[in-house]
């Protein structure tokens, strides 16, 4: 697939201490380029990962942009999975945008690790993915994104 990528920036340094309170208090950091870049699109595949089962707070000013400014969206995500899925995902992206997603790509870096014993947070948050790890991942993504996006 060919497609634009964008990277998402914040004003500020990002900490574990940030991440906790984002999630805590629904907090939305500054981002850049501002959400409006996205008017030049027709379908935007957001990238992002999962803190404490909600989508990532620098992705929150786009999802709130969408909801103001309706567009396509997919959202793929890469958690640790130790707990399992995240099933509130769907219906989160869906109040942030008022719509729901294209497609929704929920990976788990569990699913990259032997199951016996079971992959504890501590282990999957440990966890960096190598080559063969971002190929697999990456060859799903496509291959799902191919068979759902017009």
């Amino acid at each position: 697939m060919s497609a634009e990528h964008v990277q998402i920036n914040e004003q500020k340094q990002r900490t574990m201490g940030t991440i906790i309170l984002d999630m805590l208090f629904n907090r939305t950091p500054d981002v850049y380029p501002a959400p409006d870049i996205m008017e030049k699109y027709d379908i935007i595949i957001f990238f992002g990962p999962i803190w404490m089962g909600l989508v990532a707070s620098p992705i929150r000013p786009y999802l709130n942009y969408l909801k103001e400014h309706p567009q396509k969206y997919g959202f793929v995500s890469i958690s640790g999975g130790a707990d399992g899925s995240n099933p509130k995902l769907e219906d989160e992206l869906k109040k942030l945008t008022g719509v729901e997603p294209i497609t929704l790509i929920d990976l788990h870096i569990a699913n990259l690790l032997p199951s016996n014993p079971k992959p504890s947070r501590k282990v999957t948050s440990a966890y960096c993915l190598n080559d063969k790890d971002v190929e697999a991942l990456s060859n799903k993504i496509t291959q799902t994104l191919e068979g759902r996006i017009e």
